[in-house]
């Protein structure tokens, strides 16, 4: 009985995680229709500035976490809120809805990237 829990509760934490995802087909639609190509390149690694981070293999949760706050800057939340300051960044966020971001947060951590952990 033990056993049969373990597997039942398994099996709904996956499916769980799994939805939390986010998808990336749809992800990857909002990446082209907001154009973030322009200034983070066509490969998501590739900007046109130096200064502009890669995104493609980052940690989801990071990039939902960023884009929320841009949005936040932008809607002129308390600085207490967490937010991030940029016009050109926070007039895209504002377009986004949740399940955008979750998306396209999914399909930018599925591109190969450069990104590694230091030792």
């Amino acid at each position: 009985m033990q056993r049969l829990s373990f597997l039942v509760g398994s099996a709904l934490f996956s499916l769980s995680a799994a939805q939390a995802a986010g998808d990336i087909a749809a992800g990857k639609a909002v990446f082209d229709r907001i154009n973030c190509a322009s200034c983070h390149g066509a490969d998501a690694k590739t900007s046109i500035d130096p200064s502009y981070p890669q995104l493609a293999g980052q940690h989801p949760d990071y990039l939902a976490h960023a884009l929320k706050a841009y949005r936040r800057g932008q809607s002129n939340a308390a600085p207490s809120a967490n937010i991030r300051k940029n016009a050109i960044m926070g007039a895209f966020a504002v377009q986004l809805s949740d399940k955008d971001i979750e998306d396209v947060a999914a399909y930018l951590s599925s591109l190969p990237g450069n990104l590694a952990v230091r030792k």
